[in-house]
């Protein structure tokens, strides 16, 4: 079939016909499937069930450090846990803070220590008329949700297949001292699985900031997510290269087993630079006196080391990767050639992004949800969910069964393709 545009408005309407007939189908089939977020399948979560039997009434709770695991202390993390996120991470040890279960929580916490407090005896941000943040689109929504909550304005950034337009992100980075830190997820980014240059990475670690108290929010959410065991990408280690152009604490970088074990008792960490964790720790003292030790034990016990984890995440990538070509083939098939709609191949993370014609993703994510398909809300990649265009939605395939997501696909073709042909209808 030609190009939609390129229909005339009597095919348009014929078309319109066919395919409202086939959507009244599918909603008088009863669909009821949950798309709207990234979460792990049943069948990835079992591949960590072992790791509940690693420890039991029986097992020695003291660790390396001769400290009983299930006693107060160690506010930092264990020494060995620490070890493996630094492994893991490649960053040295004495750079790695071991927290709960969600590194949402540690961004949020930093935020708002920064309000409060300030960073690094700088002017606490709660005292400044401005405080401005940068946020490459399309981003992840509960990043953009954590500095709207705190009443922090929001810049979108755009982004290529390299990462953030750094043109922008030097601009005001090294010339708006209001600019206190940029949001970023540089592997398999969430939503377009974008894979950051090592040319936009060095271009990071060398900004040179007018406010002392900006910094990096290096969201290494899929740094171990990859879908294709031989197409793994790397990027360049944000911790060596701000370190070689001199700015040592710039950045927080940021990483959990929340997709890799299980999502509600995973553990987290923070990396960043002995500065930054001594700052970080005289407040720390005070909220808490350590996070669940025997949890970061157990973690390292299933694992032993990062090659452990490796080897774990080719069990996940083994499970998904059906199911994110089952997505792509869907949509080329489809919507191959119609041109209604753009999307990445990802060989990453755990979402598709895909672009509609201007001003019709919106309709589509409320006609699957008349179908019973429910997804992240349109414009949720942005700042403010304010989609200028009304072009963007995340595909997130991991959830649903093979036979779900099957379905889930077949009603978002058929919306994508009756949105744009009554987008079409309004202007022929």
């Amino acid at each position: 079939m030609k190009a939609y545009k390129e229909l005339s408005r009597e095919e348009l309407q014929s078309l319109q016909k066919e395919l409202r007939a086939q959507f009244d189908k599918l909603k008088e089939a009863g669909i009821q499937l949950d798309m709207s977020r990234g979460k792990p399948g049943a069948d990835q979560l079992d591949l960590s069930n072992p790791m509940l039997d690693v420890l039991n009434s029986s097992s020695d709770f003291k660790g390396v450090q001769a400290m009983d695991l299930r006693n107060y202390g160690i506010l930092d993390g264990i020494k060995e846990a620490k070890e493996l996120f630094a492994e893991l991470m490649e960053a040295p040890v004495d750079h790695v803070m071991i927290y709960g279960n969600s590194s949402l929580n540690i961004m949020y916490d930093l935020i708002s220590k920064a309000m409060i407090h300030g960073i690094a005896g700088n002017t606490p941000w709660c005292k400044l008329d401005k405080v401005k943040f940068l946020c490459p689109v399309p981003g992840y929504d509960r990043h953009f949700a954590i500095t709207e909550s705190f009443g922090i304005e929001m810049i979108t950034i755009p982004m290529d297949e390299n990462g953030p337009d750094m043109d922008m992100v030097e601009e005001y980075v090294n010339n708006d001292a209001s600019v206190k830190g940029i949001w970023n997820i540089p592997k398999y980014s969430n939503p377009s699985g974008v894979v950051y240059s090592d040319e936009v990475v060095r271009r990071f670690a060398n900004l040179k900031p007018a406010a002392a108290d900006f910094r990096i929010f290096w969201d290494n959410a899929y740094a171990v997510h990859h879908i294709y065991p031989d197409k793994k990408a790397e990027i360049l280690n944000i911790v060596t290269e701000c370190e070689k152009a001199g700015n040592p604490d710039m950045y927080y970088q940021l990483c959990s087993t929340s997709k890799i074990t299980f999502p509600g008792s995973g553990v987290a960490a923070l990396i960043t630079s002995p500065a930054n964790i001594k700052d970080i720790t005289k407040h720390m003292t005070i909220q808490t006196i350590g996070h669940d030790k025997l949890n970061q034990l157990r973690h390292v016990k299933f694992f032993k080391n990062a090659a452990g984890v490796h080897a774990h995440m080719e069990k996940h990538a083994a499970l998904l990767r059906p199911k994110f070509e089952a997505v792509l083939d869907t949509l080329e098939k489809e919507l191959g050639g119609l041109e209604i709609g753009t999307w990445l191949k990802p060989t990453g993370g755990y979402f598709v992004a895909f672009d509609t014609i201007e001003g019709c993703a919106k309709k589509v994510v409320g006609m699957c949800k008349e179908a019973g398909v429910v997804m992240t809300s349109a414009g949720a990649t942005f700042p403010y969910g304010n989609d200028p265009k009304d072009t963007s939605i995340r595909i997130a395939p991991t959830l649903p069964t093979p036979s779900e997501l099957q379905k889930a696909c077949e009603v978002f073709v058929l919306c994508v393709k009756l949105a744009s042909v009554e987008k079409y209808l309004e202007t022929k």
